[in-house]
């Protein structure tokens, strides 16, 4: 079926509403971000087709549904992974109890609470945060967890298809307790395999971890040879 297109104001975007496939990303490139596609759906199917091509959805609740593969693209390598001495020393106390996929839903939930600066809503809408806990439930999503004096207090949470895992979301309730638990995702994809986090978007927080940005084709010549190894990292 061949796309419709959506006019915006720099250039036009395909439309995948129906049975449309994504488009190619080289259309990708020329748009600002990285923005390839407007429509669709929000069923798991789509959205691990989506991933294994190299894009994720980022939309805000009440806009149509956006599909994004930036250029360049911000990746973290596990064996990368940069740990800061303040971090160092409260991993160190081991104050909290790091749990994996016991509450996956609590954790994307308390991700859609929490409060960004920039941005005035939150894209985990009741309709995304039902579409990842159903790839939790096929084995295709992973969180993990801090709790402490078993509160859950804070988390991260991402997909994984093969030997590659794409980071989705984070939060805290407590100083530090997102960091240790991405600490600890991080060390347990590695354990298992993964050789690359896709990171998506460049952040303080992620260059910090020893996040950085590779070019576009990098990513995808990556990502094709990690998706092969399909298998339930959890």
């Amino acid at each position: 079926m061949s796309h419709a297109y959506y006019q915006l104001p720099n250039g036009r975007v395909a439309s995948i509403d129906g049975d449309c496939e994504f488009p190619a990303l080289s259309n990708a490139l020329t748009e600002p971000n990285g923005l390839i596609a407007i429509g669709g759906d929000l069923s798991s199917a789509r959205l691990l087709k989506a991933y294994r091509l190299g894009i994720f959805p980022w939309f805000s609740e009440g806009d149509p549904i956006m599909w994004w593969s930036p250029n360049p693209r911000m990746v973290l390598f596990p064996d990368e992974l940069k740990i800061s001495s303040s971090l160092k020393k409260t991993l160190k106390k081991q104050a909290f109890e790091i749990r994996f996929n016991s509450s996956f839903r609590a954790v994307i939930t308390a991700c859609s609470q929490a409060k960004r600066q920039g941005q005035a809503g939150t894209w985990l809408s009741t309709q995304m945060i039902n579409t990842y806990c159903a790839l939790f439930e096929s084995g295709h999503a992973i969180c993990a967890e801090a709790w402490l004096d078993n509160v859950l207090v804070g988390g991260c949470y991402g997909v994984n298809i093969g030997n590659m895992f794409y980071g989705e979301s984070m939060f805290h309730h407590v100083s530090d307790a997102s960091k240790v638990a991405f600490v600890a995702l991080v060390a347990h994809l590695q354990h298992r395999g993964i050789a690359m986090i896709d990171c998506q978007m460049k952040t303080p927080l992620l260059s910090s971890f020893g996040g950085r940005e590779i070019p576009s084709a990098i990513f995808m010549q990556k990502l094709a040879t990690l998706i092969e190894f399909e298998h339930d990292h959890r």
